[in-house]
């Protein structure tokens, strides 16, 4: 029966996982989201407003894990940019696919600029690769993916700029409230001749790695993007803030995104506890209150300072748990 009851809440959990998953890359599709993101990140809207971007320049809706990674056979009519919803199945894989994924038109050119720009919600910033590697992976596949529909035989010269922006909600200390970028480069090796920039810049991967809210550089895109995917703070709280500090009307379907997660959230920390509590009660008290922290940390990826609040450890024994968990650590190490 114990067993049944455990098993039981672990499907529950993932289940509540994938949903919270779901109102996360939501919340991220809000166009007034993307905008502050493209704004913040894309040298190409440095110099338009939020709200123009948002007006004028993303085209059409988001897809949301819509559009495969990894399909076994590529079919160029398949796998439409402009398409209606698509998911191709790899066989040794099963089914990856792009996290959010929309067009957009690049201000202030002379002709139509097509920008293709992949957004991944990443909480794992090592899980077994370095990330970088695969954001480039992303923009090569949705590079040769426009083969049949940007441009046939060799038209290479209608080839579009695309993107691949990860947020990581997770990362290291050293990685925290911090934002990278990856791109092509001329370098004259020989010589004072130039090629146009726009006939080799066609690949950017931006790492946005997000941190603790007393750490340095938490401020805009880095604040906005915190707030919007904490998992401790409350809707009201984070309304109040995207509304104040970053000016976005809160929309019946942006407070409704907003209202969902942290119901999740919630949900997901109380499942969280109880499953900590039972082990706690089956293994003696402080080794299952180790695996209550350790499991609110990997479910709402919190540190072991948050765990424990969440917990609501007395302060007199956060000390002792804070070794306890070290030197766990030191073995696995």
């Amino acid at each position: 029966m114990e067993t049944d009851n455990i098993l039981s809440q672990s499907i529950s959990s993932a289940a509540d996982k994938s949903a919270y998953d779901a109102a996360c890359k939501r919340l991220l599709a809000n166009k007034i989201i993307l905008a502050w993101i493209m704004k913040s990140c894309l040298e190409e809207f440095r110099y338009t407003s939020v709200d123009e971007i948002a007006a004028k320049y993303i085209e059409g809706s988001p897809q949301i894990a819509q559009i495969a990674v990894y399909p076994d056979e590529v079919n160029p009519s398949s796998e439409q940019i402009r398409g209606s919803q698509n998911e191709d199945s790899t066989i040794n894989e099963g089914t990856v696919t792009f996290d959010i994924r929309f067009h957009a038109l690049a201000p202030g050119s002379h002709e139509t600029i097509r920008l293709i720009i992949n957004i991944e919600a990443q909480n794992n910033f090592y899980p077994g690769y370095p990330l970088i590697k695969r954001g480039i992976y992303y923009c090569s596949r949705m590079i040769s993916s426009q083969y049949g529909l940007e441009f046939v035989k060799s038209h290479f010269e209608k080839i579009k700029k695309v993107y691949s922006i990860w947020i990581c909600s997770s990362p290291p200390l050293y990685r925290q409230n911090t934002i990278n970028r990856y791109c092509f480069q001329e370098e004259k090796l020989v010589g004072d001749v130039s090629e146009p920039k726009e006939n080799y810049d066609l690949l950017t991967v931006i790492i946005i790695c997000l941190g603790s809210p007393n750490g340095q550089r938490y401020n805009g895109i880095l604040k906005l993007l915190e707030v919007l995917l904490s998992s401790s703070r409350k809707a009201e709280e984070k309304k109040k803030i995207l509304q104040e500090d970053f000016h976005i009307e809160m929309t019946y379907s942006l407070e409704s995104e907003v209202w969902r997660m942290c119901n999740l959230s919630e949900g997901i920390e109380r499942t969280a506890v109880a499953k900590g509590l039972e082990q706690g009660l089956e293994q003696g008290l402080e080794q299952g209150t180790l695996k209550a922290i350790r499991s609110i940390m990997a479910s709402l990826n919190l540190t072991k300072e948050e765990a424990m609040s969440a917990l609501r450890i007395p302060d007199n024994e956060r000390e002792k748990y804070l070794e306890l968990l070290h030197q766990d650590d030191s073995m696995e190490m």
